[in-house]
């Protein structure tokens, strides 16, 4: 019994823990913890994906599961903080919500289809050269040279780094697009 009540911690910060920042607040439950980070095996600098700021980030894997996403403090950007939405991040690879198949609703149609990537790949390479088909510009009402298409356009992501940016730029280009432009600008 009397080693019960000297367990509280009340007593316990009464004692010799005034401020309840060591014996005070642990238990053999809290002594039992471990930290998600502590069993990783190894650490992946990553970047934020969610807006445009690009906040550095950990991620902690475990026999190639994301175990943990912390900031990164060695980020000149963030400096190891991270808003909500990027603490919460994990939630992108782990999260149950997540769609790991190829959704597909068809013109009018009230359900969605499954599809394998390379027929849905092929139904969006089909459509592009279509579209880019039906909207090319040649030359102009005077016969000066246009060669583009006003039919496509291209809005990137924030989230894009400038590698992926100029990429899609270059793809756009080669399609004959003017149209384009990226999120972070706008």
């Amino acid at each position: 019994m009397r080693k019960l009540i000297a367990s509280w911690p009340v007593l316990r910060q009464l004692g010799t823990d005034r401020l309840g920042l060591g014996a005070a607040a642990t238990s053999a439950v809290t002594d039992a913890l471990a930290s998600r980070t502590a069993s990783a095996d190894r650490v992946v600098a990553s970047v934020c994906p969610y807006c445009a700021v690009g906040c550095g980030q950990r991620v902690f894997v475990r026999d190639e599961q994301i175990t943990q996403i912390e900031g990164d403090p060695d980020s000149p950007i963030s400096r190891g903080r991270l808003c909500p939405k990027g603490a919460a991040s994990k939630q992108l690879v782990t999260g149950p919500g997540r769609s790991h198949t190829v959704r597909y609703r068809p013109k009018f149609g009230t359900a969605w289809q499954e599809l394998s990537l390379d027929r849905a790949m092929a139904m969006i390479a089909d459509r592009v050269v279509a579209t880019r088909a039906e909207g090319w510009q040649d030359t102009n009402d005077d016969g000066m040279p246009l060669r583009r298409t006003m039919a496509i356009g291209s809005l990137g992501g924030a989230t894009l780094d400038n590698e992926e940016n100029y990429l899609i730029k270059k793809l756009f280009t080669a399609l004959g697009a003017v149209q384009i432009e990226n999120q972070a600008r706008i």
